[in-house]
């Protein structure tokens, strides 16, 4: 799995949903398998097989956000490279068509919020973005179509 790179509060956030899941997810989990259980014959027990596959997919979700949680790292906002637009950079563009001005913080994906103006680095915005510097045109296609954003402003996002 690749490194991904988070804020100090974005894999705070990660480790803490992990703990939940590992704790209060897994005794809720076993609650369910033995209240199901106890309902009778398990051949034919529809709520203990629902149980059995909600399980497995906590479990599924706690070995991906263990595999993320080993492979992040905490990006140093001191060392963020502000001549181009990389991951944790906040970055002021312009619509060159309707001249609207936008200010997106650029994130890993799983800190992603665009109602408080931070998007994916996997986002097409946010992809399409990566590496241009200020005064530097990018075209970038989205489900509506193509849209052309000068970029205006770089600086540190956090």
């Amino acid at each position: 799995m690749a490194i991904s790179y988070y804020t100090e509060e974005g894999l705070k956030r990660l480790k803490d949903e992990l703990s939940d899941l590992k704790v209060r997810g897994r005794a809720d989990m076993a609650r369910q398998i033995a209240e199901a259980r106890d309902k009778g014959d398990l051949s034919e027990n529809a709520e203990y097989d629902a149980a059995k596959d909600a399980q497995g997919h906590l479990e599924l979700k706690i070995s991906k956000l263990d595999d993320l949680v080993a492979n992040a790292r905490v990006l140093d906002a001191s060392s963020i490279d502000t001549s181009q637009v990389s991951i944790m950079t906040k970055v002021k563009i312009r619509n060159s068509k309707s001249g609207a001005t936008l200010i997106y913080s650029i994130v890993a994906e799983e800190e992603a919020d665009l109602k408080a103006g931070k998007i994916s680095v996997k986002s097409p915005i946010g992809h399409g973005l990566l590496g241009k510097k200020v005064g530097q045109k990018a075209m970038i296609t989205i489900p509506a179509g193509t849209i052309e954003f000068e970029v205006l402003e770089i600086a540190s996002g956090f």
